[in-house]
């Protein structure tokens, strides 16, 4: 049987999987499709422990009005790659928000 944290953890994973190449989504925002409210600090834990290498695109996901934070030149270099404009180390939700 899966621990909670478990569950919680493979929730936050799948819904970062399933942000579409070319858009961002925010800590806070991933939190809440996977179903934890007002958890995105979990969040940022869960995708600052993936291993180096993964193919889980954690680059989309950007802090609260669209400021790289994770990695931010690694981050911004990935996100340009998918046509996502970053400017200042911000990408403007608006256009690129997702959902």
């Amino acid at each position: 049987m899966q621990d909670l944290g478990d569950v919680r953890r493979q929730r936050v994973l799948a819904t970062v999987d399933s942000i579409p190449p070319g858009r961002v989504a925010t800590y806070g925002g991933v939190a809440s499709l996977a179903g934890l409210p007002r958890a995105a600090r979990y969040v940022g834990r869960v995708l600052r422990e993936l291993p180096r290498g993964t193919e889980l695109p954690w680059h989309r996901v950007v802090a609260a009005g669209g400021v790289l934070r994770t990695a931010g030149a690694e981050q911004a270099r990935r996100l340009r790659a998918e046509g996502v404009c970053v400017t200042d180390g911000r990408v403007a939700l608006a256009d690129y928000g997702w959902p």
